[in-house]
């Protein structure tokens, strides 16, 4: 005789078998969604490695995006992937300070710092007009405005955690984010050429107005040596300022929701994963990681990063950004539009044009 009981339905009198007797194989599990994400992140960072001046990340989202509105994803995906696109996320931005010295922001003096701090006042001005004129949600301002102010997919990874929005919005940033990446790396060049800018003055260009850390460095080198070191030290500077800024967007949040009932306290919306990132860059700056450790760890938080936007993408549904039409596009354009003529503007001023 069997251990489990049926049960009879009062009102059509069929048996039923009690749902406990459903557990296993059939009950949602996180493994299965970060086998799906941590598969398709793989395949993105060959792709990556294959065509540079798209990404992995790039490759990640649109893979998983392509699976979504392709073949589906089952129920039993959905716990893995949120996991993913949440906790992976954060590990992500703590695994890239320990290749990140603190001390590297006092190295690139006082003129990068001056550009570096009006390009990101204009870009956060910019987005934050363009995008009300254009209607579009605060979550989406506030990503595209970080990701082109700061450091692209990293930046919107950052602040995801602290201000929330839906994976929707997550997508259509980045995917915004990236197309201008790529842009910048063939246009850019050719501009410098075109304006006769110094080497330096190309590399501070580059490394204030560029989103990604790759596209900086390939539209940098590939303009001269010099200015590909200068770029990447500059880009360097703007993505440890995602830590004030995320600290600043977590008090944002908690005035914001003071009022509501039941929100969350500064305490618990904190972002303490940037806390870790602090401590991952300090143990790095004091030399305390092996050197044959540098790659391993530097590919490792690039593979979260990479995991993290797949599943992103695979949380994404290709009709609901379809709808969203071109305004965020538009949003895109017009910051980093400000952000490259702000940063020319402020070289001219100082005179390192």
């Amino acid at each position: 005789m069997s251990s489990t009981a049926s049960i009879v339905h009062p009102a059509s009198g069929r048996t039923q078998r009690p749902a406990s007797s459903y557990a296993g194989p059939t009950m949602p599990s996180r493994l299965y969604g970060v086998v799906l994400a941590a598969g398709l992140a793989w395949l993105a960072c060959c792709l990556g490695g294959w065509m540079p001046l798209v990404g992995g990340p790039v490759f990640g989202i649109v893979l998983g995006m392509l699976v979504r509105n392709t073949l589906g994803v089952s129920p039993k995906f959905a716990p893995g992937i949120a996991f993913c696109s949440r906790q992976v996320l954060k590990w992500s931005v703590i695994g890239l300070g320990f290749g990140l010295s603190l001390g590297q922001v006092a190295d690139v003096g006082s003129s990068s710092l001056a550009v570096t701090g009006v390009t990101l006042a204009v870009a956060f001005a910019s987005a934050w007009l363009l995008g009300r004129w254009l209607g579009l949600p605060d979550h989406l301002k506030t990503m595209i405005g970080v990701g082109t102010a700061i450091c692209g997919a990293s930046a919107i990874a950052a602040v995801a955690p602290i201000i929330r929005p839906d994976e929707r919005d997550t997508a259509l940033a980045i995917s915004t984010i990236f197309l201008f990446n790529i842009v910048a790396v063939l246009l850019f060049p050719l501009l410098g050429h075109v304006l006769q800018l110094s080497d330096m003055g190309f590399g501070l260009w580059a490394g204030t107005a560029i989103n990604d850390t790759s596209s900086v460095v390939a539209a940098g080198y590939s303009y001269s040596t010099a200015a590909g070191d200068l770029a990447t030290i500059v880009k360097l500077t703007r993505a440890t300022l995602i830590i004030p800024v995320c600290v600043v967007l977590a008090v944002w949040v908690a005035w914001r929701s003071r009022n509501d009932a039941g929100c969350p306290s500064l305490l618990r919306i904190f972002p303490w994963f940037i806390l870790w990132f602090l401590v991952a860059s300090a143990i790095y700056t004091m030399g305390w990681i092996p050197a044959a450790l540098d790659a391993p760890l530097h590919e490792a938080a690039q593979f979260l990063i990479v995991m993290a936007l797949t599943a992103i993408g695979l949380s994404s549904g290709l009709r609901s950004i379809l709808r969203a039409g071109a305004r965020p596009i538009l949003l895109g354009l017009g910051v980093w539009g400000a952000v490259a003529f702000s940063s020319l503007g402020m070289q001219w001023a100082l005179g390192s044009w």
